[in-house]
């Protein structure tokens, strides 16, 4: 993996992300919250290309987050990746929000459950349960938060919030085997999850590609199967 170039592109929160991967290199910029991302994402690309000294051409793939998150944002970086790949004919890989979340947090408790979570507006959150390998331990679900929440969930075990989605879970679940971490995401989640997907050759149809936005389940109740 030396020499592969892998740009990733995040832009399913409020921060407009962007990082180029070269071998053990990284480089990431990002834009403050303020959901601008239309104007600033390809600002943003081409700044971290230039201060990389990396051309498109020399570009392998590039990722981006697919969501859930939000709606706008994931249209936006969709619609443009596409473009940039039917130019340049590079191949398109998309990593879900919750895994890339989860990709950069500290995951040295071996025995914690690791829960991130997407701000999915009013009470709701996007969430998936991980455990320290990212091995998944749940389907991504659209979670209405209330104080019986995660209530009969791995009782003996730590589980570990964190996200745009955990801030709206503190006041409301109390429990001694839950944790919060301040963690957000960024660009430099998809990096890990992108290089895997690039050594499996598991590449998206560009023509047919859509984001996930899981608008069909933003309403599911705090009863769903999941939780």
């Amino acid at each position: 993996m030396e020499k592969t170039i892998i740009l990733c592109i995040d832009t399913g929160g409020d921060v407009c992300s962007v990082a180029i991967y070269k071998g053990m290199q990284i480089k990431e910029l990002e834009e403050k919250p303020g959901r601008e991302h239309a104007k600033n994402l390809s600002l943003l690309i081409k700044e971290v290309l230039d201060k990389s000294k990396i051309k498109y051409i020399q570009i392998d793939a590039i990722a981006i987050n697919k969501g859930p998150g939000s709606y706008t944002g994931l249209r936006i970086a969709a619609s443009t990746v596409k473009g940039i790949c039917y130019v340049t004919g590079k191949p398109l890989i998309a990593i879900d929000s919750l895994l890339s979340l989860a990709s950069l947090c500290d995951r040295a408790d071996k025995d914690a459950i690791y829960c991130p979570m997407i701000d999915a507006r009013r009470n709701e959150v996007y969430c998936a349960l991980f455990d320290a390998d990212l091995n998944r331990l749940s389907d991504i679900q659209a979670l209405k938060v209330g104080q019986d929440s995660f209530s009969h969930l791995y009782p003996e075990r730590k589980i570990i919030f964190f996200g745009s989605g955990a801030d709206k879970c503190k006041t409301l679940i109390k429990r001694s085997n839950i944790d919060f971490i301040d963690l957000q995401s960024s660009a430099r989640g998809l990096i890990k999850p992108a290089i895997d997907a690039w050594e499996q050759k598991n590449f998206e149809d560009i023509a047919y590609f859509e984001p996930l936005y899981l608008k069909d389940f933003v309403a599911i109740k705090a009863d769903n199967k999941f939780f």
